[in-house]
């Protein structure tokens, strides 16, 4: 008797879960990871150090997005555009900061007119404290 009459029971495969859904980031921490030891930046790369870089620049990309998509709601527009994510980045502190050196191709600038090339106003309540013709 060879045996192969039995039924020998079926072999679980086990599925791959990626380092990705592993940690919840929708960015691909082995293709970071690849980089990261390519781009010769260490002798060695911790495993930790992809995951981490992953989520650092998944964070910046939601906080950038969601900047930008109010900004072209403000405009009244559905798309974002450069100049959508150049408003965004500059009229936030902390990413005009990090972005401080970076120009955005086709992102314009910020609307501003100096303090002095404003027209002057006019005090028109001093001007009706001079006049007395209605009183006796």
């Amino acid at each position: 008797m060879s045996g192969r009459g039995k039924k020998v029971a079926a072999v679980k495969t086990k599925t791959t879960i990626s380092r990705s859904t592993r940690a919840g980031l929708q960015f691909p921490v082995g293709r970071v990871a690849r980089m990261l030891r390519k781009g010769n930046y260490a002798q060695r790369i911790g495993s930790g150090a992809a995951v981490y870089l992953t989520a650092v620049i998944e964070y910046l990309c939601a906080e950038v997005l969601e900047l930008a998509g109010n900004a072209s709601r403000d405009n009244k527009k559905r798309r974002i555009g450069p100049r959508h994510i150049q408003l965004a980045v500059r009229n936030d502190e902390e990413l005009n900061t990090l972005l401080g050196g970076v120009t955005i191709s086709e992102g314009g600038v910020l609307p501003n007119i100096h303090a002095q090339l404003l027209p002057k106003k006019t005090h028109r309540a001093d001007s009706s404290k001079d006049v007395n013709s209605q009183e006796f």
